[in-house]
């Protein structure tokens, strides 16, 4: 499944058309197009006619596609002859590679190559959700998530950091932040621009983010106002209870239990959600400032931080150390934001997440919010047997399922294809979404072991943690 265009070379009489029709998949032996619901994803070219043939490709588009069919083409095209004739060209921002894995695994290397893969085809000068259907543009969300596992694959410290400034010129004068940069006019869905949590965080986390992977602070002075500005806006929202707990929210978006049309309705709670991205954003502006030598602002926002905090631990944990929404996702967000108050907490914490795992067969329970989270929690509280059941699981919904059904990117939903070979009847069945490869930065850091001590890796921790039946394993 790749991101780019066909290029033909054809001989054929003067006014003959020759039209490319792309897709993801195919079903009942022909393309399938539905999943790309109003793009029409087809090129045509009409030919001149000269005796020698020619060669064209299109200019001013590009597509996602595993899958070209061909009409108008004159005289045959048999298996030979579209082997010269019909080339795809793979299209993606140069970047530099600079993270690689491998284990004893074949399907988890697999997965790790389809992240990678899937990176590549959506970070086409902006980082895109997905480059095959009507949409195709730079949801803050879906980076938000991904960008430690970018930031290990590529450098990106370029592009994103120039992309950032877009997120900063889009961003309202009241600090809203949009859900997708550049702004383009949308559904009414998105217009006019609202906030919302794990989406507009990404003025605050992706630069902290940069900072740690690539050690320049000059990210964090250019942004800084920014991220400033959308803490503020949050808490204004918030009101004096720091409880962020009204307003359109996506939660836990495309949790595996969400109906095909209903992707924000997940097991955990939105407003709990919201109100630990709202922690966890203030401690990353204190942060900020902390490197900037912003002493007023640290104070300011390490305050805040805490008590939000404290208001998530009132309004979402129980006096037991479980918590009101009983999901894998809320308890992943409470241990990795550090939300809890003490190791008595985050031990049961720990607990009932792995409990979770276990209860739901090892598979995947977590949406774009969860799943780069889930397996870092169970790994931070001694649950690495967890994490690891957690990512060899093959039953549907999982990591490897996908891999086992022939997917060589990582899918929008878990389910995109359903076990009987057939299309998710909901109307978001991109095979082709980066967020839930995010799990691949927890491959490098704590399967094989190799993550930043200091930012930009001056200083490196070296702790791989074995499990899982594998043999070996080993980044680059």
């Amino acid at each position: 499944n790749l991101v780019g265009r066909v290029r033909i070379r054809v001989a054929g009489p003067r006014g003959a058309t020759v039209t490319l029709r792309t897709a993801e998949v195919l079903q009942e032996g022909e393309i399938y197009t539905r999943p790309l619901r109003s793009a029409r994803s087809s090129d045509s070219y009409t030919l001149d006619g000269r005796p020698a043939g020619e060669e064209w490709e299109p200019r001013f588009t590009f597509h996602g596609f595993r899958y070209v069919e061909v009409s108008g083409w004159p005289g045959d095209l048999d298996a030979d002859a579209a082997a010269g004739a019909l080339i795809a060209r793979v299209l993606h921002t140069d970047l530099e590679r600079t993270g690689w894995f491998s284990c004893s695994d074949p399907l988890v290397e697999q997965l790790h190559r389809n992240v990678v893969w899937g990176m590549r085809g959506n970070f086409v000068d902006i980082p895109t959700d997905c480059p095959q259907r009507d949409e195709r543009v730079g949801w803050t969300g879906d980076v938000q998530v991904f960008g430690p596992t970018a930031s290990t694959l590529f450098d990106v410290s370029g592009m994103l950091s120039g992309w950032l400034r877009d997120v900063e010129a889009d961003q309202l004068p009241d600090g809203t932040v949009p859900w997708f940069v550049p702004v383009i006019p949308s559904h009414k869905v998105w217009s006019p621009i609202r906030a919302g949590a794990a989406w507009g965080d990404v003025a605050t986390l992706l630069p902290w983010t940069l900072y740690q992977r690539f050690g320049d602070d000059g990210v964090l002075a250019t942004q800084f106002e920014s991220a400033r500005r959308w803490v503020d806006k949050v808490d204004s929202l918030a009101g004096p209870d720091r409880l962020w707990n009204e307003g359109f929210q996506l939660g836990d978006w495309l949790d595996p239990a969400a109906p095909p049309q209903d992707p924000a309705d997940a097991r955990t709670d939105r407003y709990l959600v919201a109100t630990a991205y709202f922690a966890r954003s203030a401690r990353a502006v204190a942060d900020m400032a902390r490197v900037l030598g912003r002493t007023a602002d640290v104070a300011h926002y390490e305050s805040l931080a805490a008590d939000v905090a404290a208001a998530f631990r009132d309004a979402y944990v129980r006096a037991d150390g479980t918590m009101t929404s009983d999901a894998q996702t809320a308890y992943a967000l409470a241990i990795v934001f550090d939300l809890l108050a003490d190791d008595r907490r985050r031990a049961v914490a720990g607990a009932r997440l792995a409990d979770l795992v276990r209860a739901a067969g090892n598979r995947i329970a977590t949406g774009f919010v969860g799943t780069p989270l889930v397996c870092d929690a169970l790994t931070m509280t001694g649950h690495t047997d967890a994490a690891y059941d957690l990512l060899l699981e093959q039953e549907c919904p999982s990591w490897l399922y996908q891999v086992v059904q022939g997917a060589t990117t990582v899918w929008e939903r878990w389910d995109a294809m359903l076990p009987d070979g057939t299309v998710n009847p909901g109307t978001m069945t991109s095979f082709n979404h980066y967020a839930l490869g995010a799990v691949a930065d927890w491959l490098h850091r704590s399967v094989a072991g190799l993550a930043p001590a200091e930012p930009g890796y001056r200083r490196i921790r070296f702790a791989p943690r074995p499990g899982g039946g594998l043999t070996h394993a080993s980044a680059t």
